[in-house]
């Protein structure tokens, strides 16, 4: 990888790295508040599956609202400024979504309200990523699976915070009160140490000589990311990866709680359990990348995504909560390699992460009513299989993950080492 710029010291880089950090973080925490208490709002609105389903379809195309546009705008006016109007769309959101449930026990107004929640966490998760690969760069190593195993572990901390206040009887409203007046104080100040706009442009900018023809307006950039092969494969196997993580965040409390018949808040320890280990794969993930072929450990990966998937759909409880460790290590590293792929070429990292985000944001799209109707049909648990069909459809895709460009050349170094020290042993 290529140094961003060498005005920017390392203590500048590692500030950002840390603030980047907490704002991941943050937004998993706030996706995971809303996804604690899915089962209180099925319930607290009378819906089946299926209509729980289309409910997480509003949530969905709130996402792929924003995300088309979250790439050209941050390329256009900074990380810092896109991150804060997500956030302030997905925090407000969360509090409508609270009042149409406990308020005013209507689905109209919830599913509107998802929808903000949704597209605010859009926003802010592509620009999030992008300061994220800006970082990565400076430092010049592989370190996005741990910005992504901060989100994780805020997840984890949320959904035990969930599990606690579902337990204790906390209405849904207090719940998303308290957790968006803590997150919306935090955001701010810890995206004041991202890295500054005038960085950001002149790594959008920055291209070898014989790529100067290359350089695009954001718009334009954008529009030609979405005719490149790559991107497009890339972002296929993020909509699995999306798909994968996405079916585990939405349905496996419920899954946990209609088929084994376990309270709710045993449900929301079976989704804190995915997130656990999906912490702990991001974690080593980045030491099992610099070692070992980025394909290769992707390929592992989805196959342990896909076994633990089976495990809780045809084991015992104590069985479905060890495939759901399983399946949050198998589902770590998906989504956040699939960001760096699409960002090893630095200049065109704004346009490909917008096309590979809002591909993968698509299963979002796809998965809930999805997932609801043949749950409907089949109950919710057996509906999970899908998930080891779509990882292994992935692994066939896995070549176009290779990396390119400055990342390809730091890359080699690192497997040659691997290679050596295989070799000793």
């Amino acid at each position: 990888m290529r140094a961003l710029s060498p005005t920017l010291s390392r203590s500048r880089l590692e500030a950002a790295k840390v603030a980047t950090a907490v704002v991941f973080a943050l937004n998993g925490a706030t996706f995971a508040t809303w996804a604690s208490r899915i089962p209180d709002v099925r319930n607290a609105l009378g819906l089946t599956p299926g209509q729980l389903g289309i409910l997480m379809l509003f949530g969905a195309a709130g996402s792929l609202v924003g995300l088309p546009v979250a790439g050209p705008l941050t390329a256009r006016v900074g990380t810092r400024p896109v991150t804060l109007i997500g956030v302030a769309l997905g925090l407000v959101g969360l509090l409508c979504v609270g009042l149409s449930v406990d308020g005013l026990g209507a689905v109209v107004p919830a599913a509107a309200s998802l929808f903000f929640v949704t597209m605010g966490i859009g926003l802010w998760d592509v620009a999030m990523n992008l300061e994220g690969t800006l970082v990565e760069q400076g430092l010049e190593r592989n370190i996005m699976p741990r910005f992504h195993a901060g989100f994780s572990l805020g997840t984890v901390i949320s959904a035990l915070i969930g599990a606690g206040v579902v337990a204790a009887g906390i209405p849904v409203l207090v719940h998303f009160v308290g957790a968006v007046l803590v997150v919306a104080v935090a955001v701010v100040v810890a995206s004041r140490a991202f890295l500054p706009h005038e960085v950001e442009a002149a790594a959008a900018q920055a291209v070898d000589a014989d790529e100067t023809a290359d350089r695009e307006a954001p718009v334009a950039a954008t529009r030609s990311a979405w005719t490149e092969p790559r991107t497009l494969v890339i972002g296929l196997i993020m909509l699995v990866a999306a798909f994968t993580e996405g079916t585990a965040n939405d349905w496996i409390s419920v899954a946990f709680v209609d088929g084994y018949h376990l309270p709710a808040w045993a449900g929301v320890l079976g989704f804190a359990t995915f997130l656990t280990f999906m912490t702990v794969g991001r974690v080593l993930g980045t030491n099992l990348l610099d070692r070992y072929d980025r394909v290769l450990v992707l390929r592992v990966t989805f196959v342990l995504a896909g076994i633990g998937s089976l495990m809780v759909v045809f084991g015992t409880a104590p069985v479905a909560y060890v495939g759901a460790a399983i399946w949050g290590f198998g589902a770590s590293l998906g989504f956040p390699v699939g960001m760096s792929a699409a960002a090893d070429e630095p200049h065109r990292a704004a346009a490909r992460v917008s096309v590979v985000s809002t591909l993968a944001y698509a299963a979002f799209l796809v998965g809930p009513p999805a997932l609801g109707f043949l749950g409907d049909h089949w109950g919710i648990l057996r509906a999970l299989v899908v998930v080891s069909v779509m990882t292994l459809g992935a692994l066939l895709l896995m070549p176009a993950m290779r990396p390119i460009g400055p990342a390809a050349a730091a890359e080699a170094p690192a497997a040659d080492a691997g290679a050596d020290a295989g070799a000793q042993r």
